[in-house]
């Protein structure tokens, strides 16, 4: 069903259908799994779209990303101060001491996951590889604060707190942010990065977004490039990013984009969620 709120329409799924949205939260995961172990000094961004291809077609799966709105790729490849939007390329090599975020999603059934990691390249400086943990760490934050019975910005509040809770002074991308997510990649409600709780839709079982915090060494500010795609800091400084699609139940936060559904993470969070699939 849909559930209408103000001008917007939020998509609200049954538990057969998050259960499809699983599947294909899966078939994200396993290409995600298959495109880090690949990373290393030498390869192309290019031949890691090919192994995010070859992974989602083998399960029986369509890529989210390729062809949306023009988008020429199946996966998104960000380098250093690319924040989102990357475009792989068979002539853009990783080197030593990059860090790449990969980002890609699949449907399956009409049912989309969507999901995002930062990794590092061979030897990587401290400052960039604390960037990657505090960036995975909000989002776990939000992830655990996605649940029923609370408000939407409950999820931008807690990022934002794991974020500023580190001495350093990280920038949140405020432009983009995560969504909604069901039978389209990109649904109503927008999640913003940073806000404070209590505001916006009711978290309620059956709906579903896209969790993804994008965080910078310096400022947060942004622009995209000639190609209308790719989004880099304005100031030259590396940007990591993290997502996952995660459903709303009447058990807790189930994170379909992870291999164990998020619990194990999240119960070290103190968040309590029910044993799945």
């Amino acid at each position: 069903m849909r559930w209408r709120r103000r001008d917007r329409m939020i998509q609200i799924k049954t538990p057969d259908e998050i259960a499809l949205m699983r599947e294909a939260g899966l078939v994200t995961q396993r290409a995600l799994a298959a495109m880090t172990e690949a990373v290393a000094p030498g390869i192309t961004t290019g031949e890691l779209d090919r192994i995010a291809e070859d992974s989602i077609r083998s399960e029986g799966a369509v890529p989210s990303f390729k062809g949306y709105r023009g988008f020429p790729a199946v996966m998104c490849a960000s380098v250093n101060d690319e924040v989102v939007h990357g475009i792989p390329s068979r002539r853009r090599r990783l080197h030593d001491g990059d860090i790449i975020s990969l980002d890609c999603g699949a449907i399956v059934d009409g049912w989309h996951g969507d999901s995002a990691v930062t990794v590092p390249v061979g030897d990587v400086p401290p400052e960039q590889l604390e960037l990657i943990d505090v960036t995975e760490r909000s989002l776990w934050a939000g992830l655990a604060a996605t649940v029923a019975g609370g408000r939407l910005t409950d999820i931008s509040a807690a990022v934002e707190a794991s974020v500023r809770s580190h001495p350093h002074r990280y920038g949140i991308v405020d432009h983009y942010g995560g969504h909604g997510i069901g039978t389209e990649m990109h649904q109503d409600p927008h999640v913003l990065n940073h806000g404070r709780p209590g505001r916006g839709p009711r978290l309620v079982p059956g709906l579903a977004l896209a969790v993804e915090p994008m965080v910078t060494l310096g400022d947060p500010a942004t622009r995209e490039l000639e190609d209308g795609w790719t989004v880099v800091t304005l100031d030259g400084s590396y940007a990591a990013h993290w997502e996952h699609t995660v459903a709303v139940t009447e058990d807790g936060p189930w994170v379909t984009t992870a291999e164990d559904g998020g619990s194990s993470r999240l119960a070290e969070l103190g968040v309590k969620v029910a044993q799945r699939a």
